[in-house]
């Protein structure tokens, strides 16, 4: 057969590459503030001024620069901007980088469309700048890993969708026969992403001219959705998709065909058909119905068995070559990575099981863990293709081996350094939490006890991270200087025969899977199929049965003031810190007990769009803060939560006691909550909206005035109604209604016919 003669593109690999470069940086910054910020909360008043003489600042005596911010700087929205830029940002874009150069070679074709390719690499990054700026803004949905308002998850979709079309139109125009095993996992990848993003950000925006929109699920129904994407965003971004760079980029540094062909088949299959039914392990002991929870906690246990089928793939495709490793960078790198990949796919499973979960979740242990996965397992794989591409791209040698190798042990030590003290803290917080005293009382009843505990622990995971990051700093003054000393070669001259047309029908003696790989059609409608089963299994019934959240008549809707507060809440990022979920544990129902000793329930959320029922506690739950301290307490403590809090590492919100509440979409959000969501708003509440959110507001200030002389004093100088029309009054009105609902012990549930 004739040789036909073509070029593969690198240009679109270096773009994608120098992406993943810079917005790794960005993104290890973001998240060494955020580290910085939970020992030295003072962080943004020693930048922008503060009116606090017991902090340095480069403003001192003046808090307008920080009131100026309008909280950009917030811990919240670092937290949301560190773990988007490092997901989407930075393993996105070396996903895309390890695709697009190792496809074309798999194939021996060039990427269908160099049109598309560069359409897919210039919206992806206009949509991680838009975040940037949105996320600043305080423009946000909550929902973790999944933040992005409407426009900008449309964009996303938009990016993905042209990505698949060059990447199966590449696949359908080939000149090799047979997918390798890192392609399967390209297509998985693809399909689950476009499943799971478009069904948990389907939401209602409030116009088409704003950013605002409302979750189209509602409180439980929503943290199932939320959970199955979050969850299997974890295996869907930042697992398959690296496991397929992985299958390419280790055989190849390592000169070593993968170890097993029938290993490879079986990780695959069963990973994506497992890892999809393991999101509910994030939400045991919720008000989640206990049968998505069990699912949760057997396929999580299950999950075991693929994920290290696929890290033993890795690790003994070096066999006979462990000494390259002694010598090599790029599989020091990648032999850590794999190794990372294995321990929290062990660890994971264990977290969801009930006993361990009780003491592990929304304690650090949880961060401990997603970062030997996101420091370990994503970030090292990414340092690894960039060292092993740079040198191939410019046709030079890597400029010294050495500053890469004191990348790698930096890297390591700051792996160390982070994920240990974690745990460690993790242990501390779950122990802490649940000890109490012979009497019956707990032994640490202040919040505050776990926080002050723990702040030597949150100091070295900020070592870790300048460990981490000093090891990246040192990989760009090595790409930088073997780009300089290289010659860039942007089209690769190639050969190969054309596929010949054998058709598509099983032959005899061929294996059933040989024959897949040569259907790729077929191979995606099975991946598909594989993937929805566990979706529809968990999803369906909870969206479409009733009865899985009986309602409570007690409930009712939040007044407009109130709504507005829960949007300020949001906005601010507050759940990243403050969970919404007493579980029924003796600990939480008498440290969390508000005005009754209620644990959470169900149809409680019911009017929760999107549920906030948090992942992590740094700060006490808030599910029954209602009634718990008063106005005026609120009021101070988010002036300067040190001033009611000693010891607090709380961040100060000045911003929404100087900003006057924007008031002018209050009654067209009522109207989308009633005509969109059925939220039972009569129409003499939506017409006098205004004159209720004043009466509300009057009655909380007259509460802060009556509770605190200073502040009545300090107001008294001001124009009357001040204070009224202030942000903080809504988010106040917003606390005070959290939990108060449920009065008695006796939970009258409304009938669901």
């Amino acid at each position: 057969m004739e040789t036909q003669k073509f070029s593969y593109d690198n240009s679109i690999v270096r773009a994608f590459l120098y992406a993943t470069i810079v917005f790794g940086l960005i993104g290890f910054l973001f998240g060494l503030t955020a580290a910085l910020m939970l020992f030295y909360p003072e962080l943004p008043e020693f930048l922008f001024g503060t009116d606090d003489t017991t902090i340095q600042s480069l403003k001192s005596g003046n808090i307008q620069g920080l009131i100026n911010t309008h909280g950009a700087f917030g811990f919240g929205r670092i937290r949301m901007l560190h773990t988007n830029t490092v997901i989407f940002a930075f393993v996105c874009n070396i996903v895309y980088t390890g695709i697009y150069y190792s496809l074309q070679r798999l194939l021996k074709t060039r990427m269908y469309s160099d049109t598309l390719s560069w359409l897919h690499f210039w919206t992806w990054q206009f949509m991680i700048v838009a975040t940037f700026v949105t996320f600043f803004m305080g423009i946000n949905t909550s929902k973790e890993y999944a933040e992005h308002e409407w426009p900008i998850d449309i964009l996303i979709a938009f990016s993905w969708i042209i990505f698949g079309a060059n990447m199966f139109l590449t696949i359908a125009k080939r000149r090799v026969r047979h997918l390798y095993v890192a392609i399967w996992f390209y297509i998985g990848t693809w399909i689950a992403v476009a499943m799971l993003h478009i069904f948990n950000n389907l939401e209602v925006p409030l116009s088409f001219t704003g950013w605002k929109s409302y979750s189209a699920y509602a409180g439980v129904k929503d943290a199932i959705v939320q959970w199955w994407y979050g969850h299997n965003a974890v295996a869907f971004v930042l697992t398959t998709p690296v496991l397929g760079l992985m299958y390419y980029f280790l055989p190849k540094a390592a000169d070593r065909p993968v170890f097993s062909y029938k290993l490879s088949i079986i990780h695959f299959w069963s990973l994506i058909f497992v890892y999809i039914w393991a999101g509910p392990h994030h939400l045991q002991y919720t008000a989640l119905p206990a049968w998505a929870q069990a699912v949760g906690t057997g396929f999580s246990i299950m999950l075991i068995a693929p994920s290290w089928g696929g890290m033993l793939n890795g690790l003994l495709t070096l066999r006979g070559a462990w000494d390259k490793v002694r010598e090599n960078p790029i599989l020091k790198f990648f032999v850590v990575a794999v190794t990372c990949y294995g321990m929290a796919t062990f660890e994971g499973p264990l977290l969801a099981t009930k006993n361990i979960n009780k003491i592990g979740h929304f304690t650090d242990w949880v961060i401990g863990h997603v970062h030997l996965g996101a420091l370990g397992w994503n970030g090292f794989m990414a340092f690894g293709v960039i060292y092993y591409l740079v040198p191939i791209l410019w046709r030079t040698k890597l400029y010294s081996v050495k500053l890469a190798n004191w990348h790698f042990w930096l890297g390591t030590l700051g792996i160390i350094f982070y994920a240990v003290p974690m745990y460690i803290s993790g242990f501390t917080q779950g122990l802490m939490w649940k000890q109490f005293n012979p009497d019956g009382t707990l032994m640490y009843k202040n919040w505050l006890d776990t926080v002050t505990a723990i702040i030597p622990y949150f100091k070295m995971r900020f070592v870790g991270g300048l460990f981490y990051i000093s090891g990246a700093i040192l990989m760009i003054v090595n790409v930088v200087a073997t780009v300089r000393k290289g010659s860039f070669q942007k089209e690769v001259p190639a050969e190969a025969p054309a596929l010949a047309n054998i058709g598509k029908n099983r032959k005899e003696g061929e294996g059933t899977h040989l024959w897949l790989e040569r259907t790729p059609v077929l191979l995606g409608i099975l991946s598909f199929l594989t993937i929805s089963i566990g979706s529809s299994v968990e999803i369906i019934p909870t969206l479409s049965l009733k009865k899985s959240v009986p309602t409570i008549s007690a409930v009712k809707p939040y007044s407009p003031l109130e709504l507005e507060g829960r949007d300020l809440y949001i906005r601010e990022g507050c759940n990243a810190c403050h969970s919404q979920m007493v579980r029924p544990f003796r600990d939480e129902i008498t440290r969390f007990n508000g005005k009754n000793g209620q644990y959470s329930k169900a149809g409680e959320f019911v009017y929760d769009r999107p549920f906030l029922w948090g992942s992590k506690r740094t700060g006490p739950d808030l599910h029954r803060e209602g009634g718990k301290n008063p106005s005026s307490w609120h009021y101070k403590h988010m002036y300067n939560p040190r001033s009611t809090s000693a010891g607090s590492i709380m961040p100060r919100y000045p911003w929404l006691i100087a900003t006057n509440l924007d008031r002018s979409k209050m009654v067209d959000k009522m109207l989308l909550m009633k005509n969109t969501f059925d939220v039972p708003y009569t129409k003499p509440q939506i017409d006098s909206a205004n004159a209720w959110a004043d009466n509300q507001a009057s009655k909380i200030v007259k509460d802060i005035f009556s509770e605190a002389a200073d502040l009545k004093d300090a107001y008294a100088k001001r124009p009357k109604g001040e204070l009224e029309k202030k942000e903080i009054v809504a988010l106040i009105s917003y606390l005070q209604r959290l939990g108060t609902d449920i009065k008695t012990t006796e939970i009258k549930t409304a009938s669901n016919n």
